[in-house]
């Protein structure tokens, strides 16, 4: 169900999908600079990208999480992005395999930090898949293919989610967009704030659909995080509907991040 700006999103307490205790990040290497990008979107500026990262991690500690703090990985650009090795969910981590291979050693030091926290952690071994293309909702897990989750990497996945008894259903990310939550995020128990490609697509049955106002789109990738949305800084169309809507809103820079296909999901493991 497509609801419009005015009208109001029936408030949630937050759930497994939304309620957190802690985060995980990696600090960015100096070699963040050359971290893939799908678009030329000119230099990093790895000194603005650091600050922004800090004031990443001070909204995560605003809106309640405790931080572990992971040092960068230079052998490898994109390590920043934690999101992408790991879904994390109630009792159990998933290990992701990169579409891309050169992020594919990000994985095992993932995989040591989480098994400090979980008791259960499975691998994906076969085909390829990352967690910027997984929405985690109160009653499903969603899963988008794209260029860096294919068939064979889902397909293990609902193997390894079925026998822990979580519910998973596989859709399409429009071919022109990187990862399935560059267009999406969960904002409410039932409400996904999305643009208007991903939308169209049907994919969202069952939920009400918040849309990016035209010209917003980046900002469909924020995280909402307890009472808390974290958005990237610069979307004043997107963040005065948020605020109508009564969410209260932190804003963090991500002009570099953006530079290298990164946005709020991909910097940290929530849970």
């Amino acid at each position: 169900m497509l609801i419009s700006a005015s009208d109001k999103i029936h408030g949630a307490a937050a759930t497994h999908a939304t309620k957190f205790t802690s985060a995980i990040t990696r600090s960015p290497a100096a070699s963040a600079v050359n971290g893939l990008r799908a678009h030329d979107m000119g230099e990093v500026d790895i000194d603005l990208l650091l600050a922004q990262h800090r004031d990443y991690i001070a909204a995560l500690h605003q809106a309640g999480a405790s931080v572990t703090k992971l040092s960068a990985l230079p052998d490898f650009p994109d390590a920043q992005f934690v999101e992408d090795t790991a879904l994390c969910l109630p009792d159990l981590a998933v290990m992701m395999r990169p579409g891309a291979e050169t992020r594919r050693g990000e994985v095992s030091p993932m995989r040591e930090a989480l098994s400090e926290v979980f008791d259960h952690i499975a691998d994906i071994t076969d085909g390829y898949i990352e967690a910027g293309d997984i929405l985690t909702t109160p009653s499903e897990v969603l899963v988008g293919l794209s260029a860096r989750t294919d068939e064979a990497g889902a397909n293990q996945l609902h193997a390894i989610l079925s026998e822990y008894g979580f519910e998973m259903r596989v859709l399409k990310t429009p071919p022109d967009v990187l990862h399935f939550k560059t267009d999406c995020s969960l904002i409410d128990d039932h409400c996904i704030l999305s643009t208007e490609r991903l939308a169209s697509s049907g994919c969202f049955e069952g939920y009400e659909i918040l849309l990016v106002p035209l010209g917003e789109e980046p900002a469909a990738n924020m995280i909402r995080y307890n009472d808390h949305i974290i958005m990237p800084a610069g979307y004043p169309k997107t963040e005065a509907m948020l605020k109508a809507q009564g969410f209260n809103i932190l804003t963090v820079g991500n002009s570099e991040c953006a530079k290298i296909d990164g946005g709020m999901s991909c910097l940290s493991l929530r849970f």
